[in-house]
């Protein structure tokens, strides 16, 4: 295959509102999958007009995670070694015990994370304020928001951030690349299984210092799903990304590294769940603009680099690229309540 010229492709998205890109997917053994399920609905199946069923394999949330996931070193909270000049925040949290560390390439709506706007770091808040022009009272100057989150935490334009924890909460960033899975003419595939007690299948037996009941056969259905086609769908908003006003350098970064992270997903990312392993069926389908071809991985890659040079060098990135920040923490003590009071989740969902 012939080497893609990105420059000569990037002139093809001149003017261009969307660039979309299809993927279809099959089981890399057997026919069925294990879809993802929300709280209190499950499996989210639904018909389209034309009466077929359908299932919605993967959300756009959980896409936004895998996105981030496949450009961490492991399982982060630090950037590759590849795009280890790319800005965002680590933060290092210590007390009452706790000393572990985190970034914003792994908190939900990444650089509006507790543990980076608090009040603890009022210095980095006035700072990201005054290059955002941001103020309550004063209306949004969205190519210097974009400007301010390109400059701190470039992941936060592609990916989003919902700033519900600076001042009023106006600053609602959306995702610039989304993406999400769906499986068409879907049939249900039911089975089972047992959680075995090989000692005492009735559960009377137990530990002296644990009483809770996890100790007897615990028998449960499993609900997977087998379909005629699965396809990735991603959609890149270029219009979001061209209103902030970008150099042409920070654009062709942008883009280039949506691809990137859509290649490595497709290639690294899709064993979704333990029974939802995947493969691609031939390669990635651009559906608009006509035309259009995308690079491999690799030469993606180059590209990135290339271009978080030129930003680096026309000063769109903090410098150092990695902010750090030190967030002292505390542990949240349970609250006793009354068998007669109800008790209120604070769980939050941990999709992004």
């Amino acid at each position: 295959m012939a080497e893609i010229d990105f420059e000569n492709e990037m002139k093809k998205l001149n003017d261009v509102p969307r660039l979309l890109l299809e993927a279809e997917l099959e089981p890399i053994q057997g026919s069925r999958f294990q879809p993802t399920g929300f709280p209190d609905l499950g499996a989210a199946v639904y018909e389209r007009p034309d009466g077929k069923r359908m299932i919605l394999l993967e959300s756009a949330q959980s896409m936004a995670n895998r996105f981030e996931q496949v450009c961490l070193d492991g399982n982060g909270p630090n950037i590759a070694e590849g795009l280890k000049d790319l800005p965002y925040i680590h933060v290092r949290l210590y007390g009452g015990g706790i000393e572990t560390e985190t970034s914003s390439l792994v908190e939900a709506h990444r650089i509006n994370s507790p543990f980076i706007m608090n009040s603890q770091h009022k210095d980095f808040q006035d700072k990201f304020k005054e290059m955002a022009n941001y103020a309550r009272g004063k209306p949004l100057d969205w190519k210097k928001v974009g400007k301010a989150l390109f400059f701190y935490d470039t992941n936060s334009i592609l990916h989003g951030a919902f700033m519900a924890n600076l001042e009023d909460g106006r600053m609602k960033v959306p995702r610039a690349l989304t993406g999400y899975i769906e499986a068409e003419d879907i049939r249900e595939a039911a089975s089972g299984g047992v959680k075995n007690n090989p000692i005492d299948p009735t559960g009377k037996i137990r530990a002296e210092d644990y009483d809770k009941n996890v100790y007897s056969n615990v028998p449960y259905h499993r609900m997977e799903y087998t379909a005629g086609k699965i396809t990735a769908y991603f959609n890149f908003d270029l219009s979001l990304i061209d209103g902030y006003g970008f150099d042409p350098a920070a654009r062709s970064l942008l883009i280039a590294l949506g691809l990137y992270k859509i290649r490595r997903f497709i290639r690294t990312g899709l064993r979704l769940r333990t029974a939802c392993d995947l493969k691609i069926k031939g390669d990635i389908h651009v559906t608009a603009p006509d035309k259009f071809l995308i690079p491999d991985e690799e030469s993606l890659l180059k590209v990135v680099k290339k271009e978080i040079s030129a930003c680096t060098e026309k000063g769109f990135f903090a410098k150092p690229p990695v902010t750090e920040l030190i967030t002292k923490v505390k542990e949240k003590k349970e609250e006793k309540t009354s068998p007669e009071s109800p008790v209120e989740s604070d769980e939050e969902n941990p999709s992004k």
